[in-house]
């Protein structure tokens, strides 16, 4: 059980409210549930609204550099006004439907270094807004996220971080403002080619596309060459593929792909479980924050309202 207590901007002999979530644990596109409990104070107070958000750290480009912010990139309201009398106790359920896009934290019961997330309420009496403290949740992966990755395990690839990056993947039917990015030392088979892989999973209810981007070591005479792999992969396809094989197929292909690249023609394409979808290396896959609007989040010059650092260093609850 998660628990935590804020009062804050309501104020000594306010009301005090509690978040519980039996259970810290979901996954993309399934339910968080929990309920507010709240305890009226010395006086009768209406609420003007109760609402909880989805919180995490997103890594922001910007003129004068990299730096990361937390940010609320889900909201969902839990009760209108409320009065609450002097004294009172109520209780109010609530249930998160977790965006399919939600970046995942924690793979084999073990989090990823560099990912947070958790669960912020908030509580407006007239003006005032208590944003709380924020209780830590854990997304983990689902079927087909989790075979991928093991793969790469099975491969010998190493996990060297994870991260969100503020934009949008282009060609990708995104609807949150950011991407997740879960890098990887290579593994010894393929490290002649590939100084590291990032792996980003762009998810709905059908579908997700994996979108591979590996940075290459450049010669000395050749210099250094990008290499990307997209490919779109059912959710029933999750038991039914030999998932080492089909993320080998995929490694392998970009490094063909460079091959090719630097002998001055096109890479050939090999046939894969979903539908595979890569482009020429220097083309480039990522695409800046600079590309507009995504999950009713106006990017470019409101970027800091959006992710401002309101001060929480990452550090979810005590």
């Amino acid at each position: 059980m998660v628990l935590r207590k804020m009062l804050g901007a309501l104020g000594v002999g306010g009301p005090s409210v509690d978040t519980v979530l039996p259970n810290p644990n979901t996954r993309p596109g399934l339910p968080l549930t929990g309920q507010v409990n709240l305890t009226g104070g010395t006086s009768d107070v209406e609420l003007a609204h109760i609402t909880v958000g989805l919180v995490t750290r997103v890594e922001v480009e910007t003129g004068a550099g990299d730096h990361g912010a937390m940010g609320e990139f889900h909201r969902t309201a839990v009760a209108g006004r409320t009065r609450l009398a002097a004294g009172q106790r109520l209780s109010i359920p609530f249930q998160v439907d977790m965006p399919w896009e939600t970046p995942v934290t924690d793979v084999f019961g073990q989090r990823l270094r560099g990912m947070t997330m958790g669960l912020r309420t908030e509580v407006a009496i007239d003006r005032a807004v208590d944003k709380g403290d924020l209780d830590p949740i854990a997304v983990h992966p689902l079927p087909v996220h989790e075979r991928i990755l093991d793969a790469f395990g099975t491969l010998g690839f190493r996990f060297k971080g994870a991260d969100l990056e503020y934009g949008r993947i282009h060609g990708a039917h995104q609807t949150l403002p950011f991407y997740q990015e879960i890098e990887f030392w290579p593994a010894p088979r393929y490290g002649h080619g590939v100084a590291e892989i990032e792996l980003s999973f762009v998810t709905n209810a059908h579908t997700v596309e994996v979108v591979l981007e590996f940075d290459k070591r450049g010669g000395v005479f050749t210099g250094g060459h990008d290499a990307y792999g997209r490919y779109t992969v059912p959710h029933s396809h999750a038991d039914s593929a030999d998932w080492t094989q089909v993320v080998d197929g995929w490694v392998r292909q970009a490094l063909d792909q460079r091959r090719s690249f630097l002998a001055g023609h096109g890479g050939g394409h090999h046939g894969m479980p979903g539908h595979g979808h890569h482009g020429g290396g220097m083309g480039g896959v990522v695409a800046g924050a600079a590309l507009g609007v995504a999950g009713g989040l106006v990017a470019g010059e409101l970027i800091e309202e959006v992710f401002e650092d309101d001060g929480d260093s990452g550090d979810f609850g005590e």
